[in-house]
């Protein structure tokens, strides 16, 4: 049923739109506004308040009249005519309260209303992110029912299903075995080892879990949500694996207690050994066969035995208390057969008799050689066989057969049978019998050692027993590392709590108390279990693991009151109840891993039945369980997993490390009783116990979760949870950049962290996508990369084109795999936002260093002088800021990176010296699989006064110092006249910037006049003669140097009194040279400058020498000349750069930076 809330606010009529036309019925509510609104509609979607809709709600079965409350729908939205009884819908309401809040009102649809938040927030439910283990799954086909508000607490929720998951078939099957191996006091530390593990673990845990909601995901969605999605993935798919393991782990341990305890009988292959693990294996394949359709069929069947799995398991536990008590007084019978010091399998005693012989009652006639009269018979010396009708005489036993061979009493036996007798000791000595004592020590055997009592008598003779005798045997090597990797699942399973989230009334309170009270728990059982087995049971039993000793029971089982049986069945039950849970949460967490979609291959088992069950992760895990159950040695599994519980332990350590140390100001957990100190801890302890265990599982474990954290990374769905790793990464990096601060890298240091200045045509397209190919090959994925590009326009209309370009450019860097980062810049003017980025670029120490830019083709062709303006002002910038400036020239014919050079030059020319960067760039290509066979050639000039063959010496010595190897030549430089081509060149250069000048001049003059009369005829200020629009030309230039920067009446009218028809006739009859036959003539009669043809003639003659020596050479790196101070001379400049570049295929024009980049001190 949706409730109604009813809300009454005072309010005066007269304020009330409206309120001269009130009716009567209306007017006597006046003082009052009254409110209902349903708060199933309040639940609803909070951004349905502007969807346009109409809902009715009555309240008592009063409605407002149609005349009173009209609703007008438009454009999605609903206005009301009537504010002071609103029942026809929410909207109406909050659109009259709304009005409160009109100055938001354009930003309503990005930024929701308090109350609309908050509503969202309060019907928040705990979608499966993760894996929920122990679900409540619904069968197919019934409905939905209701969402009811979790109402599990902290007993029922947490305590008693964590119980559950930590008590399990170790309990029953081995720890008795590991305190008899490793002695009580070792044994203790090894249980205290692994219960301080998931202590500091639960603690970490617990600070992670209630750092917010935690959706129902377990351990998985606390470590990727906390250190990020390879974390997450490879540690979450560790954990499924050690969750599947243990699975089979449990069903080895059923089928155990099935074959060894329950119905030995029901052994298909006879024998030990190889028999015995036939056994396992195909009892183990069909108990994982059943229990996976029950899972399949209904996880609920599953979650209902679980109060049963769990009942068994506790009554086990008492009885054992019980039992021990109860030795104190009353000691049970478990009689032990020993031979000397050695146990004797009581299989083998199938007479009851521990002795080589037995005195027994035989009639006379029946007497052979295989009896021998008892020497303190009645029987005289001359007795006569007739008259005694039976007598007493020593007779064989079973074990005398199998140490001799045969019953006959004169035949040979073996050494040790014969050297040593017979004894019974008591299996279980009791609570007050101080076997403690002896059991102190721990007792390691390797495999095939005979399980011996050292306080018992024994002959000299100790040679090796064979295994043909009756012996009990060890059956594997025991250490204390091994029984570490053996033990350590029983203390697992403290996740269970967390896991359940989503059912509990608190999760932030119930989770850390019912998990750390369960570990206390728990670990007081297992240690104080470790004292009472070694002060109840003998030494020789707690080492015998399968209790061949005592008659094939469970050695557990016979400290147990009132019966063994109660360890044996409920042990059976909880064991089958821990593998059907393990069976469970385990397709549920890789349900949760594929559904996060981080790993590609593993989406298809994020599919399931229509309620959702997971149906292939389900076959996958059944799957793989089948390889641990054909392990078919419960003894070999329990390491595997072991290794990958503290694998994920580990990390959820480090997690609650991590976000504690970083300080992120999300981290804000209501359990308080957590230190990063204590989550150290917790990883030493992990990381100690998994190389303790078994150091090559722990390293297989390692390298797995590595390969899954690496594919995760390079073929991984990218995810942002605002994991600590990326933090981590923030305050590495703000660490590192204070550091740089401190002062520029050292020359030894150098190396060029790159700003590529790209350009995009109409369509966002990158002009030269070989620059940033050859910038890879300089990099060689090395140092810092930016590449830039200046979107024309305004920032506020233009900045989905920013965003745009900002996409293109990331695209090519992905395809060319260049590391680095995008800067996107709007400017009015390319030269301007070009300048901001140089300016801009960076952070701290990590600033560009070297500027790449392409070089402006076609420039000679364009009408528009921007493209070439716009370069050499950008060489003028690089050089103000101290950087060294790259510009590849025919960049279209440089290689790409799947075209290697064969063979082939890099040719150096070192004119002028500017920080070794000709010197270094060479170098940096070389290391890329591109350049990497092409030798390097270093040329310099001499000149007349210059010794050439000394040059050559020093800069042999120079290259060598520099360990870097090429050929070295000096090119001499003699002749100095200027030649007419030089003259003639001069002359068609300045010849053609003074045409394309007073052409530009003539097409401004036009312009300035159209802008003139407009301007006159609105009456506005003429602002716009000097603009930024025309400051690119030399007519510009003079203009705004004549306007200068007044905006007064005096400089408006002073500038109408300039630009009369007669001032414009004659500027045009004295500047515009070429429009009149006269000022072509003046053109001819131009000389040339001297200066210019100074430079001319050395870009000549250096083009000369260099397409002489280096026409075949794959590319040619030379000094760049720096532009001219008077801007005057900026196109004279380019035509000096084109000849001196003139008939070179790949040219790479260098400018230092004007710091050394090269040393030849190491």
């Amino acid at each position: 049923m949706a409730s109604v809330r009813f809300t009454v606010t005072p309010t005066k009529a007269e304020d009330l739109p409206g309120g001269s036309d009130l009716s009567p019925d209306i007017s006597l509510r006046s003082g009052s506004r009254v409110r209902f609104e349903s708060d199933s509609a309040n639940r609803s979607d909070p951004l349905s308040e502007v969807s346009g809709g109409v809902t009715t709600t009555s309240a008592g079965g009063g409605a407002d009249s149609p005349d009173h409350s009209s609703i007008d729908q438009g454009e999605g939205n609903s206005k009301t005519s009537s504010v002071y009884i609103n029942s026809n819908h929410q909207v109406d309401d909050d659109d009259f309260y709304d009005k409160n809040l009109a100055l938001f009102e354009e930003e309503m649809d990005t930024r929701p209303k308090v109350s609309s938040l908050l509503s969202r927030l309060v019907n928040y439910t705990n979608l499966t992110q993760g894996a929920k283990e122990h679900e409540e799954a619904e069968s197919i086909g019934e409905k939905k029912k209701p969402s009811k508000s979790p109402q599990m607490g902290t007993l029922m929720g947490v305590y008693l299903p964590c119980l559950q998951n930590i008590f399990g078939v170790i309990l029953f099957l081995r720890l008795t075995w590991v305190v008899g191996t490793a002695g009580v006091l070792q044994a203790f530390c090894i249980v205290l080892m692994c219960c301080c593990c998931t202590m500091l673990t639960a603690i970490s845990m617990s600070a992670i879990a209630t750092n917010g909601v935690v959706p129902a995901g377990g351990s998985y969605f606390m470590i990727s949500r906390s250190l990020g999605p390879e974390f997450g993935g490879a540690v979450g798919l560790c954990f499924y694996l050690g969750t599947t393991f243990a699975g089979a782990m449990y069903i080895l341990g059923a089928v155990e207690i099935l074959l060894m305890y329950i119905a030995p009988r029901a052994a298909i292959f006879e024998g030990e050994g190889a028999a015995m693990l036939n056994n396992m294996r195909i009892y183990g394949s069909i108990f994982l066969l059943f229990m996976a359709l029950l899972v399949f069929v209904g996880v609920k069947y599953v979650n209902k035995l679980a109060s049963v799995f769990l009942a068994c398991v506790i009554i086990s536990i008492l009885s054992i208390y019980v039992g021990a008590l109860v030795s104190a007084f009353s000691v049970p019978d478990f009689p032990v057969c020993m031979l000397g010091n050695r146990t004797i399998n009581a299989h083998d005693v199938v007479d009851n008799h521990c002795s080589k012989t037995v005195l027994v009652k035989v009639p006379a006639e029946k007497l052979d050689s295989n009896f021998t009269i008892n020497e303190n018979s009645t029987v005289g010396p001359t007795f006569d066989p007739s008259h005694v009708p039976e007598v007493m005489v020593e007779k064989t036993t079973h074990l005398w057969k199998l140490f001799c061979h045969n019953a006959q009493l004169n035949t040979t036996c073996d050494e040790y049978f014969t050297s040593n007798n017979f004894s019974e000791i008591k299996g279980i000595p009791g609570l007050t019998s101080g076997a403690i004592s002896e059991n102190l020590w721990s007792t390691y055997l390797h495999k095939g050692d005979v399980l011996e009592k050292r306080s018992l008598h024994t002959s000299q003779v100790a040679h090796p027993a064979s295994d043909r005798y009756p012996y009990v045997f060890a059956d594997i090597t025991t250490s204390f590392t091994v029984l570490v990797g053996i033990f350590f699942p029983s203390v697992t399973g403290i996740m269970a709590g967390s896991n359940r989230s989503g059912d509990l009334k608190d999760a932030q309170r119930s989770i850390p108390i019912g998990t750390i009270l369960a570990i206390l728990t728990t670990s007081l059982v297992y240690l104080s279990n470790v004292v009472l087995f070694g002060a109840c049971i003998e030494g020789v039993v707690l080492r015998d693991k399968f209790g061949d000793s005592v008659k094939g029971n469970l050695v557990v089982g016979t400290l147990a009151w009132p019966s063994p049986w109660v360890i044996v069945i409920g042990s059976f039950f909880s064991t089958c109840g821990a593998g059907l849970q393990s069976l469970t949460g385990a397709p549920r967490l890789l349900q949760a891993i594929a559904k996060d979609n981080i790993i590609p291959f593993l989406r298809v088992f994020g599919h399931g039945k229509a309620n959702g069950e997971p149906t292939w992760a389900l076959l996958l895990t059944a799957l793989i369980a089948e390889l641990g159950v054909l392990i078919a040695s419960l003894d070999m599994v329990a390491p595997i997993l072991t290794m990958f519980f503290l694998m994920c332990y580990l990390f959820v350590n480090l997690a609650c490390a991590l976000q504690t140390l970083l300080r992120t100001p999300n981290w804000r957990p209501r359990f308080s009783y957590y230190h990063w100190s204590l989550s150290f801890l917790g990883m030493t302890f992990c990381l100690a116990l998994m190389f303790i265990s078994s150091w090559y599982y722990a390293i297989v474990a390692m390298v797995i979760a590595g390969m899954i954290y690496k594919y995760i990374e390079y073929q991984g769905a990218e995810k942002e949870w605002g994991d600590g790793i990326r933090g981590l990464s923030l305050s590495a990096a703000r660490y590192a950049l204070l550091r740089l601060e401190e002062g520029p890298p050292h020359t030894k240091n150098w190396r060029p962290q790159l700003l590529v200045l790209l350009k995009l045509d109409e369509d966002a397209h990158v002009k030269s996508p070989r620059l940033l190919t050859f910038a890879s090959q300089l990099k060689a994925g090395k140092g810092l990369t930016i590449v830039g590009t200046v979107v024309p326009g305004n920032y506020l209309q233009s900045y989905g084109e920013a965003l745009a370009a900002e996409q293109t450019l990331k695209h090519l860097m992905d395809k060319e795999r260049v590391k680095g980062f995008c800067q996107c810049i709007v400017a009015q003017k390319p030269r301007d936002g070009i300048s901001h980025m140089i300016q801009s670029s960076g952070l701290g120490g990590m600033k560009p260093n070297t500027v790449v830019m392409g070089w402006p083709h076609a420039w000679r062709q364009s009408e528009d002088p921007q493209s070439w303006k716009t370069f050499i002002n950008t060489v003028r910038v690089t050089t103000a800021a101290h950087l060294a400036l790259l510009v590849p020239k025919n960049i279209s014919l440089f290689p790409s990176n799947s075209e290697p050079c064969t063979e082939g030059y890099i040719d150096v020319w070192w004119i002028v010296h500017d920080g070794g960067m000709l010197m270094l760039l060479p170098f940096l290509l070389r290391q890329h699989k591109v350049w990497r066979k092409c030798s390097m050639r270093i040329f310099t000039v001499a000149q007349m006064e210059d010794n050439s063959i000394q040059m050559k010496k020093d800069l042999l010595t120079f290259t060598y110092q520099l360990r870097i190897d090429a050929e070295v030549e000096v090119v001499e430089m003699h002749d100095s006249d200027i030649s007419a081509y030089t003259y003639e060149r001069t002359l068609m250069m300045e010849q053609r910037c003074q045409m394309l000048r007073q052409m530009r001049l003539s097409k401004s003059d036009r312009d300035r006049e159209a802008q003139l009369v407009k301007d006159r005829n609105s009456m506005l200020r003429l602002t716009s003669i000097g603009s930024d629009d025309e400051d690119d030309t030399d007519g510009g230039e003079r203009d705004r140097a004549a306007s200068g920067s007044g905006g007064s009446t005096e400089h408006h009218r002073r500038i109408q009194m300039t630009w009369t028809k007669e001032k414009t006739t004659q500027y045009r009859a004295t500047h515009s040279g070429c429009s009149t036959p006269e000022g072509f003539r003046d053109m001819l009669s131009i000389r040339p400058d001297h200066s210019n043809v100074r430079r001319m003639h050395t870009a000549v003659k250096l083009n000369e020498v260099i397409v002489n020596r280096s026409h075949d050479a794959r590319i040619v790196l030379l000094n760049m000349p720096g532009p001219p101070r008077n801007t005057e001379g900026d196109e004279n400049y380019m035509e000096f750069l084109e000849v001196l570049t003139e008939g070179l295929e790949r040219v790479l024009l260098v400018r230092g930076g004007g710091s050394e980049v090269i040393t030849i001190y190491s």
